[in-house]
């Protein structure tokens, strides 16, 4: 014979503990605003005391929904600590709102919409978010021809108005490449991400702005990406040092590669770097390179924030374009 502690906890049992009906429980836990945040703190603890963990499928079956959001991740290397500070923005957005996150690797050898497709078609998740946008996405096209909520890192080029949050890549590049101008470089190298993605071209356009307006040359190599591994920029970096001696400045659009690059130069003395800062750690690594910061958490903390106005019936939100932010003082 069993007793309740042999049972799984249920809400029925959280409302005994709590002194408290069980659809103010209910209501609780699914991160109701109506419920006073006392009571709704005062629920979620007896719930955790108890190892209380709704029953997921009763819950879509019952409401048609399954309470998770899926962030679909790329294990791409440009950006030190990108997807745990994502991680930590869109948790941060979803607390107490009665929704979970969901983690969906995607690997860049793959179709980066196969697992967008056995989301919606299987109704994993409520909501999905992503990124490493192109210019006219499958993903965002699907997801909008479907009615399925989402927000996007990154922008596309789509007429068809959808929720995008995004960093300002063209006010990086250019004022990078200002920068270095007015530090006496004249040859400034970048390397850029895979041509297809959204804010490879951005990266290229800012560049280009600030080259025109300075007279500085800007190369983009063709034989090396930020999709690459720390490893072959390295190599990359050590034969670039002999065939272009000329180059005295580089624009890094994310930590790994200036390090890399840096490492290739090792020996030799280093040009000037202005680098997209998005952790800690680079202003202890290389304190003499000009950084320039995108914030992570923020951008993911604000794509939870715009998935989830539009989950719970919001009109759909404007595109999010956060500002480039110097370390530096002119």
């Amino acid at each position: 014979m069993t007793n309740d502690r042999d049972q799984r906890p249920t809400q029925k049992t959280i409302a005994k503990l709590a002194g408290l009906a069980v659809t103010t429980v209910s209501r609780a836990l699914a991160g109701d605003p109506k419920i006073a945040r006392s009571t709704r703190d005062h629920v979620a603890k007896v719930a955790a005391s108890v190892g209380y963990m709704p029953d997921r499928a009763a819950q879509r079956l019952r409401t048609g929904k399954t309470k998770l959001i899926s962030l679909i991740l790329d294990p791409h290397p440009e950006i030190l600590g990108f997807g745990n500070s994502l991680i930590v923005g869109v948790t941060a957005a979803l607390r107490d709102t009665g929704y979970h996150l969901n983690i969906t690797p995607h690997f860049t050898d793959n179709n980066a919409a196969e697992p967008v497709h056995h989301i919606v078609r299987n109704r994993l998740a409520d909501g999905v978010i992503f990124s490493r946008t192109e210019p006219f996405d499958d993903r965002v096209q699907f997801l909008m021809e479907n009615d399925f909520p989402f927000t996007c890192h990154g922008r596309t080029e789509f007429s068809a108005p959808h929720a995008s949050v995004d960093f300002d890549n063209v006010a990086f590049a250019r004022l990078a490449v200002e920068r270095l101008a007015s530090k006496g470089a004249r040859s400034i190298c970048m390397i850029l991400p895979q041509p297809h993605l959204t804010f490879s071209n951005h990266l290229r356009y800012g560049a280009q702005q600030a080259a025109s307006a300075t007279g500085v040359d800007v190369l983009f190599p063709d034989d090396i990406s930020l999709d690459d591994t720390p490893a072959k920029i390295e190599h990359w970096a050590r034969e670039f040092r002999s065939i272009r001696p000329d180059i005295d400045g580089f624009v890094c659009a994310g930590e790994a590669s200036c390090l890399s690059i840096s490492a290739g130069y090792a020996g030799q003395s280093l040009p000037h770097f202005v680098v997209k800062d998005t952790s800690p750690f680079m202003a202890q690594i290389n304190p003499s390179a000009d950084r320039i910061f995108e914030d992570i958490e923020l951008a993911g903390r604000t794509l939870g924030e715009r998935l989830l106005t539009q989950l719970e019936g919001g009109n759909l939100p404007e595109p999010v374009l956060f500002q480039p932010k110097v370390s530096w003082e002119d």
